[in-house]
């Protein structure tokens, strides 16, 4: 664990995907990041604990629960944690508007950036309705996930015996798949429709495993990737500034949006309100 000295602090933060129960989650390094930072706020968005995988077949590593208490121990010592479940965490949605061993969960939530700038937190479920283009797409693509995961997982394996740092060789795939493009590029587009509809300066959400960063139209995409294929968070600094970071064994800044310039839409008197969610 890193002195407090030695952290990097940040305003706020945002994480999601991180599917604990999951095999395939990289809890390792996300506890290596949790450890290495601080910050005012933690966002959690979603899919943090995989209760669907679980569910199938109980996995429980003890680095997962390691990573809960790690939260846990950032909301007792003052950092404010706020929780927007998943669909794979859905069950929580019970609990919207409520607080939790100290963390508060909302369906959806307004973001003021240091730099003043307006930004819809949701974890993206929502926008599912514009990348599923029939059913047997939808079952053939879950199967192809799980190849892909395991590809990953083995092909890492055996870069790490060779020296090699981690790579996504699933993001890699995905990426050069046209199908894959399409569904991605869809998902951005209702996700940065939706933050024109609520009157905001950008969106960040996760659930599609893709990081990015990007500017719309004048709105602001930001999606904060995922703890199992990329190992990615999404960081606000003292400025406003918003970047996305790599933490694996290497650490990275994939890319940054310097959000100051960019016009507002006209301000609402409940611009820092936790909001329902969208139809």
């Amino acid at each position: 664990m890193k002195s407090a000295e030695q952290k990097a602090k940040y305003p706020a933060i945002w994480i999601s995907d991180v599917h604990l129960g999951y095999k395939d989650c990289r809890a390792d390094y996300l506890l290596d990041f949790l450890s290495a930072v601080e910050t005012d706020v933690l966002y959690l968005v979603g899919d943090i604990i995989d209760l669907w995988s679980m569910k199938r077949q109980f996995y429980w590593h003890p680095s997962h629960y390691q990573v809960l208490n790690c939260i846990q121990q950032k909301a007792a010592n003052g950092t404010r944690v706020i929780y927007i479940p998943g669909n794979h965490d859905e069950t929580f949605r019970n609990y919207i508007n409520q607080t939790l061993f100290g963390i508060e969960v909302h369906q959806q939530y307004i973001h003021v950036t240091q730099a003043n700038k307006r930004f819809l937190l949701v974890h993206g479920d929502d926008f599912d309705s514009a990348t599923r283009y029939n059913k047997i797409i939808s079952i053939a693509g879950d199967a192809g996930y799980d190849l892909l995961l395991f590809l990953n997982r083995w092909s890492n394996k055996i870069r790490k015996l060779f020296g090699g740092n981690y790579w996504s060789l699933a993001s890699w795939i995905k990426a050069r798949v046209h199908k894959a493009r399409e569904a991605i590029n869809a998902f951005e587009d209702a996700a940065i429709h939706e933050a024109k509809k609520q009157n905001v300066d950008g969106i960040i959400c996760g659930h599609i495993h893709h990081p990015k960063i990007k500017v719309c139209d004048g709105i602001v995409y930001c999606n904060d990737g995922d703890w199992i294929e990329n190992c990615t968070a999404l960081v606000e600094q003292a400025d406003g500034k918003i970047e996305l970071l790599h933490w694996s064994d290497t650490h990275t800044v994939l890319d940054s949006a310097d959000i100051s310039n960019i016009s507002s839409p006209l301000m609402s008197n409940d611009d820092a309100k936790p909001k329902k969610s969208a139809a």
